[in-house]
């Protein structure tokens, strides 16, 4: 099952980056995933079986935006 992350959540990595930082946000969600490193603003791309294997811990989460054509 895969873990329930939004685009603007912010999360742990277990490795630093070279830069030094170790949070990342999430800026793009589906078979890949774009996170930036919130110290330095570099951009990457990894699969989502690669990040969601990486995260140690959601520092912050934003309210999934909900579809008003989806109501029932």
């Amino acid at each position: 099952m895969p873990m329930q992350l939004n685009v603007g959540d912010v999360v742990k990595l277990k490795k630093k980056h070279p830069c030094g930082g170790y949070d990342w946000e999430i800026l793009r969600v589906g078979a890949d995933f774009r996170i930036k490193c919130t110290t330095c603003d570099r951009q990457v791309w990894l699969p989502r079986r690669e990040v969601e294997r990486r995260i140690t811990k959601i520092v912050s989460q934003v309210e999934p935006i909900e579809d008003p054509s989806n109501k029932e």
